[in-house]
């Protein structure tokens, strides 16, 4: 039991992870990736949503719409609980860090059409998982999500002392290193899935 957390953990971290795999939450990935700080508390606030809503939608669909066989309810039922946990931690995040609500900006909204979470909730239902795997899964997919924005807003971070050929500077420099940190993570493809 505990070895299958683990993988799913690792899994959804690493081998599986929804920026570099799934491709899903590009526009927080790209968006907020430019300084570490603001990219720490931009995983936070997604790890938080994502192990919450995990939590919160499996017992919705298992304990609500598949009991009253409303199961064509779990799109609209996901994003309502989605916007409301986003909502939560966008006022606390308000009011504990207003400094990084002001960095965050448009991008903590957001978090409520972010499709990693979305996506994360749909594959929990899918794949069938436990309330103990679904949490698991939530807080490994956070994780992976915080490790790709970590990581891409170190690399810009070094990249800001560096010469970049004019052409490639922004969004092109960006996007050539997002596609490197993808080939990197699919190397560990093979090593495990779940």
């Amino acid at each position: 039991m505990i070895a299958n957390l683990v993988l799913i953990f690792i899994a959804a971290t690493i081998t599986q992870n929804f920026v570099l795999t799934y491709f899903l939450g590009v526009c927080p990935f790209i968006g907020v990736s430019r300084k570490i700080e603001h990219a720490l508390g931009m995983g936070a606030a997604t790890t938080f949503v994502m192990t919450l809503a995990a939590m919160v939608t499996w017992l919705i669909y298992h304990l609500v719409l598949m009991r009253f066989g409303l199961p064509f309810l779990q799109y609209v039922a996901f994003i309502i609980v989605i916007a409301s946990l986003v909502q939560i931690v966008e006022m606390f995040i308000r009011k504990t860090s207003p400094t990084l609500y002001r960095a965050l900006g448009i991008y903590l909204p957001l978090i409520t059409t972010n499709c990693a979470i979305l996506g994360l909730t749909l594959f929990m239902v899918l794949r069938e998982y436990t309330f103990l795997e679904s949490v698991i899964f939530g807080l490994g997919a956070g994780a992976g999500f915080t490790l790709a924005l970590v990581i891409m807003a170190g690399i810009r971070e070094e990249l800001e002392c560096c010469d970049i050929p004019k052409p490639l500077e922004g969004a092109g420099i960006t996007l050539i290193i997002a596609g490197f940190l993808a080939l990197s993570f699919m190397g560990f493809g093979g090593l495990i899935s779940r």
